[in-house]
């Protein structure tokens, strides 16, 4: 009996042992809470106190294309503010001090230069500003991993380093504990407001749902597994946190690919035609109405020498080899590098029309788009057209492959002009030169065009040895990639394929009196809305490009030209005309400027996370290169 009773009261000891124990962890439990809160309230009004100021002034930042801006830097307890002006009215971005390090870094210039950088070349941006700012405002690109910093003067400069150890110093003393690594992305709070602001600055430290080691202890003991997961849902409800809402499916452009391709014939037979007999006394209708030295755009011309398709969809044809482009982009060498520039430029000239036709005059504000697919690396090309100007004809494009590290901006200005007339058969001959040049290196090719279709012969100027360049051999033209087109029920009524398709339908029918008839029903429409615009005084807004009128250049908007993150970028898409890039993680959207001193402008459409370098190519071609 006394052996019973010896067990009996080791169980009762045992039982309130737990109980005691529960109790110590309920109220551990509790002080974990409030400390997180306390440490959250610190850090909000540390962010948003206008008097929590460690330092502020004017300071220079070096950009990704190495030059400087004046920026207005205001430094606060664990976070480094930029703005562009000194009202805090223009937010450019915000970062996070406590996984950064600093250190003198020497200069040439005048000053005094530091580098602020995250030790394992992470990014150092929130996500968002002190205000919930999703984007920031446009300046030069800045680096994501490291800011380097000049100052006007060594002191200031020696200052502003003692202050960011100040501030590092002061980020480490706020309690944000238990962080768990690699969770990146957005939380939906349920309560306050000012939370958001809080999480978009702190980007991954995710304050409510730790695994922290209380509750691997706690998760094994037997009795305390449905209380402690009972403890878990509680402690969330008191935080006001709910869990992250699911990723949204991507929305882009339904892309299907080109049912049917048209290749005509290779050599000089492509470039001849016997003009049938109901068709000569059209031409000579049309010759009567022209004269030396006449623009031929204002000229209506007959629909039986019209290709189905619209110019915007005919400028695609460079872009079946982009895999040179992506080749090239790899090139370390700068010579090898403009050669396969070279040979892609020239891999655009093979596609052509059975027969001497001429593309659609594009409808102003008419627009084409569509893409392809690179196998090899499993990326996509995006071609982005628009026809800007009507009088002149201008047409600008926008091409962008941001995985494979290439882009392309450009427009063309198609001039026609009568110089009187040549007997003999219908030809199509290509002449002059063509300069293909590197600004950065000096390396240029010289494209001499020989009339003729023929083998492409290349002189190195170095060796003055001539040798085959490019010939599109059956074997070349198999590997060439395939285009996707926008899905026809997807299209809006000013793109291409749907714009002409009534005047496509009657060509590939051979009605050339329907196809003259809806043909002339786009071009009065076009007519009508320019007397329109000019009797209410309006001008033309184009809607994916813009003028710069500084150089007379025409950029794409929603160009978004920065190198291709591998740790953050997903996949590239377009949506309604816009090239945009899926994203792990949010960073402040800081757009690149052109080659030529034009900065886009980021529309808040595509700030949500969407992003490529853009050498400034220009399409041009030839038959013979000197290099």
């Amino acid at each position: 009996s006394e052996s019973k009773l010896y067990n009996g009261s080791e169980k009762d000891s045992s039982a309130s042992s737990k109980l005691t124990k529960k109790e110590s962890l309920k109220v551990q439990k509790k002080n974990y809470r409030e400390e997180k809160k306390r440490a959250t309230k610190e850090l909000l009004s540390t962010i948003t106190d206008p008097s929590v100021i460690v330092m502020a002034d004017w300071l220079k930042i070096r950009g990704t294309l190495k030059s400087w801006t004046k920026l207005w830097c205001v430094l606060k307890p664990g976070v480094l503010l930029i703005y562009k002006t000194q009202k805090n009215g223009q937010w450019v971005g915000t970062v996070l001090l406590n996984a950064c390090e600093i250190i003198e870094r020497p200069s040439k210039k005048d000053g005094f230069c530091f580098k602020l950088f995250h030790p394992l070349e992470q990014s150092i941006w929130a996500v968002k500003g002190p205000k919930g700012e999703a984007v920031g405002s446009i300046t030069q690109p800045l680096p994501s991993s490291y800011l380097i910093i000049r100052a006007t003067s060594e002191s200031d400069g020696r200052c502003w380093m003692d202050a960011l150890e100040l501030a590092l110093k002061c980020s480490s003393l706020l309690k944000r504990t238990m962080i768990r690594e690699g969770k990146e992305h957005d939380l939906s709070i349920s309560s306050e407001s000012t939370h958001v602001t809080l999480y978009g600055l702190l980007r991954a430290n995710n304050l409510h749902s730790e695994n922290d080691q209380e509750h691997d202890e706690s998760d094994n003991e037997a009795m305390g597994k449905s209380e402690e997961s009972d403890t878990d849902t509680s402690e969330r409800q008191d935080d006001s946190y709910v869990d992250p809402e699911p990723v949204e499916p991507l929305k882009e452009t339904t892309y299907t690919e080109q049912s049917h391709e048209e290749l005509g014939e290779a050599g000089e037979a492509s470039q001849t035609e016997t003009v049938s007999e109901e068709n000569k006394s059209l031409i000579w209708t049309l010759l009567k109405q022209v004269r030396p030295g006449m623009d031929l755009s204002r000229v209506v011309l007959p629909t039986f020498i019209l290709e189905p398709r619209s110019f915007l969809d005919k400028l695609s044809d460079y872009y079946y080899h982009a895999d040179f482009l992506s080749q090239a982009a790899l090139e370390e060498n700068p010579y090898f590098r403009l050669k396969k520039v070279v040979k892609w430029y020239l891999s655009g000239f093979y596609k052509k029309p059975k027969g001497l036709k001429k593309p659609y005059n594009p409808i102003l504000g008419e627009t084409f788009r569509c893409l392809w697919i690179h196998p090899r690396t499993n990326s996509k090309t995006f071609y982005i057209a628009e026809q800007v100007s009507h009088h002149p004809p201008i047409s600008a494009f926008y091409v962008s492959n941001r995985k494979d590290g290439f882009c392309l901006s450009g427009s063309i200005l198609a001039k026609s002009k009568f110089y009187g007339i040549l007997y003999g058969t219908m030809t199509l001959e290509l002449g002059g030169t063509v300069n293909i040049t590197c600004q950065k290196t000096g390396y240029s090719a010289v494209l001499e065009f020989k009339l003729k279709d023929s083998e492409v012969f290349i002189n190195e100027k170095k060796t003055d040895n001539s040798e085959v360049f490019w010939n599109p051999t059956p074997d070349i033209k198999q590997w060439r990639l395939i285009r996707h087109t926008v899905k026809f029920e997807e299209q809006e009524d000013f793109e291409s394929e749907k714009l002409w398709q009534r005047v496509t339908r009657a060509i590939n029918t051979k009605d050339q009196t329907e196809a003259t008839q809806e043909k002339y029903v786009l071009e009065e429409a076009q007519r009508q809305a320019a007397r329109d615009r000019k009797t209410k005084n309006e001008e033309w807004t184009c809607k994916l490009f813009e003028l710069d009128s500084l150089t007379g250049e025409w950029h794409y908007k929603f160009a978004d030209t920065r190198p291709w993150d591998p740790l953050n970028d997903m996949i590239q898409f377009e949506k309604d005309g816009v090239i945009q890039t899926k994203v792990k993680h949010r960073t402040p959207m800081v757009s690149v400027p052109k080659m030529k001193h034009k900065q886009t402008r980021q529309q808040k459409k595509v700030a949500k996370g969407y992003s490529s370098p853009e050498p400034d190519i220009q399409d041009s071609s030839g038959s013979e290169g000197q290099m």
